[in-house]
């Protein structure tokens, strides 16, 4: 490849000359080569909303907005395809990494590729305020800045590697409902001693999984924010229209109305399986059996 060509493909980031998602070539140094030099890196206003506007020319919609200003703790996001979750990630990723030296933020998806779209937004950003993109040295998917604060991109598939951030100031779990739980349950020890926040973000799939407990949970832990493609002006009603011939109701509710379905092929529905437990019921001891319930409903 000559020059500063770039051409975009799904694996530009482990690819000879990564691209930052505007189109700019990414330097080799993300995947972990140390550049020496001094980097200058711009203040960031504090509000960053404020800063995604001015500084990174983002206009986020109210949702954007209020995903963005407020303090978020302990977040789930259930949103509709191409709402723009990812690029708003993007932002308050950065914003954290700018305002806090030295603080870790973690992206952690079902599959690399996953994490390194999200990833390669923050480098987009990075890039656009006349920052060097540089790996930290030490993981493959991973952005630093000159004040030492870095973001780590991780794949969910292999949970035993889901460790070792002791200032982790916030944890982005990106496509959540794809993500196994035991991939979350490795994440979630790292925010002890940090006392960070978890953001989760994700379109629904199936009644499944720790992403489709918690939303409906009712837990107070949870701020919990919905965004359909109904509340979203930049999808029109006439492609939802399209979807829902072409790909059926129960899809549009889904990827687009914020809805857990039950997945397709499912025997019983989610709700008729839990009315048949009933927790009254004591286990009974059948021919030195333990915990065995013989009941009709």
């Amino acid at each position: 490849m000559a020059g500063n060509q770039c051409i975009s493909t799904p694996d530009n980031w482990r690819g000879p000359w990564p691209c930052t998602w505007q189109g700019h070539r990414m330097p080799v140094d993300i995947r972990g080569q140390r550049k020496e030099e001094a980097v200058v890196m711009p203040p960031a206003a504090t509000d960053p909303v404020e800063f995604a506007r001015v500084q990174l020319g983002f206009h986020p919609d109210p949702h954007q907005a209020w995903m963005l200003g407020g303090t978020h703790h302990r977040l789930l996001v259930n949103c509709t395809r191409q709402w723009g979750k990812s690029t708003t990630t993007a932002v308050k990723a950065l914003h954290v990494l700018m305002t806090d030296p030295g603080a870790e933020v973690v992206v952690l998806c079902p599959g690399a590729r996953q994490s390194g779209e999200l990833m390669r937004k923050v480098a987009g950003f990075v890039d656009q305020l006349g920052m060097k993109v540089r790996g930290d040295g030490h993981n493959k998917i991973s952005i630093q800045l000159p004040n030492r604060s870095r973001a780590i991109g991780l794949p969910g598939s292999s949970a035993d590697r889901i460790r070792g951030f002791s200032n982790l100031k916030l944890l982005v779990v990106d496509e959540a409902a794809q993500l196994k739980d035991e991939a979350y349950k490795a994440a979630r020890p790292m925010l002890a001693s940090s006392g960070g926040d978890l953001w989760a973000l994700s379109t629904p799939l199936g009644k499944r999984g720790f992403f489709y407990r918690n939303w409906t949970s009712g837990a107070e832990t949870w701020e919990r924010l919905m965004v359909k493609a109904t509340d979203c002006s930049r999808i029109p009603a006439k492609f939802l229209e399209e979807e829902r011939e072409e790909l059926g109701e129960d899809w549009v509710r889904q990827e687009y109305l914020c809805e857990f379905v039950d997945v397709e092929g499912t025997v019983f529905q989610r709700e008729i399986v839990e009315a048949a437990f009933d927790d009254e019921v004591a286990p009974m001891d059948v021919d030195g059996v333990k915990d065995v319930v013989w009941r009709r409903r």
